[in-house]
């Protein structure tokens, strides 16, 4: 089951969201443009357990930037298309009503606080770990944690693919959402910090997430208020 599109307009132009989507598009395309160096600038702008927490250190040549601020580049870079585009289309659907209760400014902060509480979340367990972390998928997963304190009543339209053919039908955000979270607690449970999907990164944003949006939304933005549908 993945999300396409919720039936919950927005009062404002979310020129945030559609700014960090429009960043990722464009450092990935810098990304594939190195060829083989991609891997290079993954590993100097990705984040690195070991060395964020300076158990070791990467060759001179690599070293781009101090490693602290790894946290913020690796936001912002993906491991291939598929990883781009999932992340990118949760984020469209899911961050304009976010930015919307939030505004612009405090979004930005927002969500670079939840993508810093996704690296340590995946990073603190193994600290040691060599392995580079990339995406911005524990960013958009306190996105996604807000969206459901804020309007788990919201309608959503998933495709649920039945072997050859794909389902739609629209379900409440709370049960897509609440699916989703469950989902990342199991594979979390069952795949450890392993090379991979970064699951203990979706686990920690999306908490992050929930925590946040109290402090975070307008004054009279009240949550679990039910999603604001388009008129037929």
């Amino acid at each position: 089951m993945f999300p396409l599109h919720d039936d919950n307009p927005t009062g404002i132009n979310p020129y945030i969201t559609i700014g960090i989507i429009a960043i990722c598009i464009v450092a990935f395309l810098w990304q594939i443009s190195l060829g083989p160096a991609i891997q290079q600038a993954i590993i100097s702008l990705g984040v690195i357990p070991s060395v964020l927490f300076h158990f070791k250190t990467l060759s001179p040549e690599l070293v781009v930037i101090p490693p602290s601020m790894t946290i913020f580049t690796s936001m912002f870079l993906h491991g291939g298309w598929m990883h781009l585009i999932g992340n990118m289309l949760y984020l469209w659907i899911f961050g304009n009503n976010v930015e919307d209760v939030m505004g612009h400014k405090r979004f930005i902060l927002f969500y670079l606080l939840c993508g810093t509480a996704a690296v340590f979340a995946q990073a603190i367990p193994d600290p040691h770990s060599d392995i580079p972390m990339v995406g911005a998928s524990g960013a958009i997963s306190g996105v996604l944690g807000a969206y459901l304190l804020l309007y788990p009543h919201a309608r959503i339209l998933v495709a649920i693919p039945l072997g050859f053919y794909i389902h739609t039908t629209r379900l409440p955000a709370g049960l897509v959402l609440g699916l989703w979270f469950m989902l990342q607690l199991i594979n979390s449970a069952f795949t450890g910090n392993q090379g991979g999907v970064a699951f203990g990164a979706h686990i920690g944003g999306f908490i992050m997430g929930m925590a946040l949006i109290p402090f975070f939304r307008r004054k009279g933005v009240r949550l679990f208020a039910p999603g604001r549908h388009h008129k037929h």
